[in-house]
């Protein structure tokens, strides 16, 4: 299917599903997370790496637990990894999340220099790296990232789209 997103740009400019064994023991464990936490809030989560592939960040999504506009998994794991990483450069690190960044996590990735993004579901509504719009491409981007999406699509979609029924359910 091909879809038309904001940007002018068809499905055909992302990159294609991929199933990457050097992402998939990550996106695996990221999914059991996300199992967990979707019981109480949007089953959204993200690790980042360092350059020897060491855990250093991890979040999950806490706006709704908090109150918090920017609860966003990846804006959790940035804040962990940058106190322990004594900085905000990104250069030689990978986060990896099961849902595309939106365009505000996507920001924060290129403004704290993320060198690896890797997800498993495309955001068609709100995914800032291709799904709706690419703001690495953008002329503004000062940074450049390398990007892989769909790694486990299929699962990834699938743990988000049994949370939304429920909650369509529980309404």
């Amino acid at each position: 299917m091909r879809y038309i997103f904001e940007n002018g740009n068809s499905n055909n400019d992302q990159p294609k599903k991929r199933n990457n064994s050097k992402y998939t023991f990550w996106m695996k464990s990221i999914l059991r997370r996300s199992k967990e936490i979707g019981k109480v809030e949007l089953p959204i989560c993200s690790i980042i790496l360092d350059e020897r592939g060491r855990c250093i960040g991890r979040g999950v999504n806490r706006r709704n637990i908090n109150k918090d506009p920017l609860g966003h998994a990846e804006i959790m794991a940035l804040r962990q990894a940058s106190l322990i990483k004594n900085d905000w450069r990104f250069n030689e690190c990978i986060i990896i999340t099961n849902l595309e960044p939106c365009t505000m996590c996507s920001s924060a990735l290129i403004q704290a220099r993320m060198g690896k993004v890797i997800f498993g579901a495309y955001d068609k509504k709100r995914g800032g790296l291709g799904g709706s719009i690419d703001l690495s491409k953008h002329e503004s981007s000062h940074h450049k990232m390398e990007i892989i999406g769909g790694i486990l699509e299929d699962e990834c979609s699938q743990i988000l789209k049994i949370w939304f029924k429920k909650l369509r359910n529980q309404k």
